[in-house]
């Protein structure tokens, strides 16, 4: 595999899961409005890695936005990292970012009638996701992401399975919001979900197939690691403690 710097996996997450808008200020921060899309979409970010702005700028910024002061810390911040730790603010979801050249993943397509791609989402694909945890606001976020883009409805015994959404930037497919449906789980669902996802990016020109999942989630991780994917790195969130 073709090594694949890991902050070009951030700029794919920023680019295919993008906030509602993007703010950045004097003293160095990307400040992001979420508009309600979860901590991804949120979470304010050092304009330059490596450096430690002025922490009480980003919190005033997302205060006025009415979200609760949320930082991510990527490779090489450190410094940050122990700067928020000295505040008061404590480590939340740790995850990690698998990497696969997409011939790994597309080496065949799902069996007929068990994945489709469907863009934009219909009801049903909606309902899955709500299901899930992943609201109307998420879903915001999928229709602002970058194109190539769609999403992935699974089928397994005639049942709606599951739903997926992938987007690609710079040649590297990122694949989010991966849910399958309780009753589906652990008969190949999630795998055939895959393979169609990376089937698409491979036919519209992606050379490596990515996706972002936290570390407390074994089965995933798991998966991803049965599927030849490479950890390549790692960012965790740094909130408050109560």
């Amino acid at each position: 595999m073709t090594t694949v710097d890991v902050y070009a996996l951030y700029d794919v997450c920023e680019e295919t899961w993008p906030p509602a808008a993007r703010e950045c200020t004097p003293k160095g921060w990307f400040i992001r409005d979420g508009a309600g899309g979860g901590q991804r979409v949120s979470a304010a970010t050092a304009v330059n890695p490596g450096e430690v702005p002025d922490i009480s700028e980003a919190e005033g910024k997302m205060e006025t936005l009415s979200q609760t002061p949320l930082f991510m810390i990527r490779e090489g911040e450190d410094a940050l990292d122990r700067a928020l730790d000295a505040r008061g603010y404590a480590i939340k979801d740790p995850v990690t970012l698998w990497l696969a050249d997409i011939d790994e993943i597309a080496q065949e397509d799902a069996p007929r009638m068990s994945a489709f791609t469907v863009w934009p989402p219909v009801g049903i694909m909606e309902e899955l996701w709500l299901e899930g945890g992943i609201g109307p606001a998420r879903i915001d976020v999928m229709r602002r992401g970058c194109e190539p883009k769609t999403s992935i409805f699974a089928r397994t015994n005639d049942r709606p399975a599951g739903v997926a959404y992938i987007a690609i930037h710079n040649d590297i497919a990122m694949l989010h919001a991966l849910e399958i449906t309780p009753s589906q789980r652990r008969n190949g669902s999630a795998g055939r979900a895959l393979r169609k996802a990376a089937t698409w990016a491979k036919h519209h020109g992606a050379k490596y197939f990515s996706v972002i999942v936290t570390q407390e989630n074994q089965g995933a991780n798991a998966l991803y690691s049965s599927l030849n994917m490479r950890s390549v790195g790692q960012y965790h969130y740094r909130v408050k403690s109560k």
